[in-house]
């Protein structure tokens, strides 16, 4: 396993410790120890090896550490310490080896060489995705290298037993405009209605000349002259032949930013001629900053109007200003 991880060499299941994922070593810290995360980071990303990190890691005192795992793979060695709650996999050509790091009352060291695939568990994996990284700081219950992959279930054959006829129900006529769903969480429950003033014309689906700008604390602006999503993996809930919103991914390392966060529009009715923004349901919710007002947080699918100069704030640091054209 190479030292220079590619992009989908891993992938992470979400939980409570912290994940710093750097080109030449891997730290798992627990959640108590959030203090050293910031200066962990630091390090691992200006490229910090195995033993630096180490060092830097048990300075303190193993007393004052109850747990940590530090990972390096470089060309075919793989150098590993666990200690504490942690358990870690490693597959070679000969056998699968296994640390633990509750086992001993210091730390499990090893070095190995030929490994393939390894298997690192801190927390009891939550229900959802396996996410990708790269490389970063993210918050995780474990990680796979290479990534963890789901085996396809196999195709069921024929189902030849004979069940009691059911007396079907009438189906009621309705207007059904995409595939049937089942029972779940509402998919347009944050859908909101077009900003203006009711019974006034419908923002327009794109606009001859951009009506504000928006600049990214990354550098990266943005013109509204149509619908623009943000979010970590943004996503067009509605998509027609006249509406192609611009999405723009921003990223969160502490995943404080939902994948679809908010929109920004041109706006119509009394809106006319400036953006609004409207919060598209996001966990950790945006807050607004306008010109001479006071922070607000804005309301899941309620559109507020945008003055130049405002500035809205995601979270995890990515703040958008609002300029004119």
């Amino acid at each position: 396993m190479s030292g220079e991880p590619t992009p989908g060499t891993r992938t992470y299941r979400p939980g409570g410790w912290f994940a710093v994922f750097g080109e030449r070593v891997t730290v798992l810290l627990p959640p108590s120890e959030k203090a050293r995360v910031a200066p962990v980071w630091e390090m691992v990303d200006g490229g910090a090896g195995f033993d630096e990190t180490l060092d830097r890691l048990i300075s303190g005192g193993l007393r004052q550490l109850p747990g940590f795992v530090l990972v390096s793979s470089v060309d075919d060695q793989t150098k590993v310490v666990v200690r504490g709650p942690a358990r870690a996999t490693f597959t070679t050509a000969d056998a699968d080896i296994e640390l633990e790091g509750s086992a001993v009352t210091t730390w499990v060291e090893r070095s190995l060489t030929g490994v393939t695939a390894m298997v690192v568990t801190v927390d009891d994996p939550a229900d959802g995705p396996d996410l990708p990284i790269d490389a970063g700081l993210v918050r995780i219950s474990r990680f796979d290298e290479p990534p963890h992959t789901v085996p396809a279930e196999p195709e069921a054959g024929p189902d030849l037993t004979l069940e009691p006829a059911a007396e079907a129900a009438p189906v009621p006529a309705s207007d059904h405009d995409g595939p049937t769903r089942t029972a779940g969480p509402d998919p347009h429950a944050f859908d909101h209605q077009p900003p203006g003033i009711p019974g006034q014309p419908a923002a327009p689906s794109t606009t001859a000349r951009p009506v504000a700008t928006l600049v990214f604390s990354s550098g990266e602006t943005v013109d509204v002259d149509r619908v623009v999503i943000v979010g970590r993996a943004p996503e067009a809930r509605r998509v027609t032949a006249t509406e192609q919103p611009r999405l723009v991914s921003v990223p969160s390392p502490q995943q404080e930013i939902s994948s679809t966060h908010l929109e920004v529009r041109p706006g119509a009715g009394a809106d006319h001629g400036s953006a609004v923004v409207t919060d598209l349901g996001s966990t950790n919710g945006t807050v607004l900053v306008q010109p001479g007002l006071a922070p607000e947080t804005l309301q899941a699918g309620v559109s507020v109007q945008l003055i130049p100069g405002a500035v809205l704030d995601l979270g995890d640091g990515v703040t958008i200003q609002v300029a004119n054209p």
